[in-house]
């Protein structure tokens, strides 16, 4: 069965199309995306503005023509913070859907680090025993805790990187006193999260699920220990929070010439990583792992499994 999952998020708006059976692994067939970066289009009352919303619409045009080219079966489509939390979001949801020739799932904040969750415990596996996870988008935080599929602990917080760089780092490049007090906000916001999180078990496992988490721990792996094209990439805080300070003095249009940094990703990765550099610091994580599945392929599994259990013969 083909199925893709149109992911509309706060930075992108991503397709990815894979083929799926019961009890089987996703097998990615294409990906593709447009860079939209909505935090650009957010009004001071809280709404996208006009424009906003028509670069929506096109970009979910061109996926829904991807997926009549590549003969998707079934679609899932999903958007999360940004269209979540504006103040006109049932307008842009209703223009969405037209556009879709579909319904639109929004996700909460909880609901993402669910169906991340499900990905990254499927990735590395019933074996990794306890697990702890970010995953850092344009709009939010996620952070989420746990031995088994679902996790016993989940939050969101409006931490993205995209929603950071726009409230506390909109000069290019920064400078240290604006990520001083990104990194302040940051703690206080984190403070009362970790304190829920304390009640959990040691992590046997900590892991990065997002694009940004995956970009930063390329930057600081070619320079730390030059295995950035490894398939199993760690992300070490100390080697992190050094690079902070210098990622904040090189203009954006500098930082993709950096390993790691692509074109969509040079505005907004100082303010991620402040974001996970303090997250790490709060929840006193020393290294993460990235994991290669997230959010998309959650949906997925989850869905695979719905159908599975519906078919399954009646015992």
């Amino acid at each position: 069965m083909r199925l893709g999952v149109l992911d509309i998020g706060s930075n992108t708006v991503h397709l990815l199309v894979a083929d799926m059976r019961p009890g089987g692994r996703p097998l990615a067939q294409s990906s593709s995306r447009s860079i939209l970066r909505l935090m650009r289009y957010l009004e001071p009352d809280g709404s996208i503005s006009e424009e906003g919303v028509r670069a929506l619409e096109d970009a979910v045009r061109e996926a829904r023509a991807v997926v009549e080219r590549e003969h998707v079966d079934e679609l899932l489509a999903t958007a999360t913070s940004a269209v979540r939390e504006a103040t006109n979001g049932a307008e842009v949801i209703a223009r969405i859907e037209a556009a879709l020739g579909q319904e639109l799932q929004v996700l909460g904040g909880e609901s993402e680090a669910r169906f991340t969750f499900l990905a990254v415990r499927r990735w590395f596996g019933w074996s990794a025993g306890q697990i702890l996870l970010f995953d850092i988008g344009g709009g939010s935080l996620e952070i989420a805790a746990g031995a088994d599929e679902l996790p016993a602990a989940a939050a969101s917080v409006p931490l993205g990187a995209g929603r950071m760089t726009l409230a506390y780092l909109p000069e290019d490049p920064p400078g240290e006193e604006a990520v001083e007090l990104l990194r302040a906000h940051a703690r206080e916001t984190l403070a009362p999260v970790a304190d829920a999180f304390r009640s959990q078990p040691r992590p046997d496992h900590v892991a990065g699920s997002s694009k940004a988490i995956r970009s930063l721990a390329k930057l600081v792996g070619y320079n730390a220990r030059g295995w950035a094209d490894s398939e199993r990439m760690l992300l070490p805080r100390a080697a992190l929070g050094s690079w902070i300070p210098r990622l904040a003095r090189i203009p954006a249009s500098a930082r993709q010439e950096l390993p790691g940094i692509t074109p969509d990703r040079t505005f907004q990765i100082v303010a991620a990583a402040v974001v996970l550099h303090t997250a790490m610091e709060a929840m006193e994580v020393e290294e993460l792992e990235v994991s290669p599945w997230a959010l998309r392929e959650g949906v997925l599994l989850r869905y695979i499994e719905s159908l599975a259990w519906e078919s399954a013969p009646q015992v």
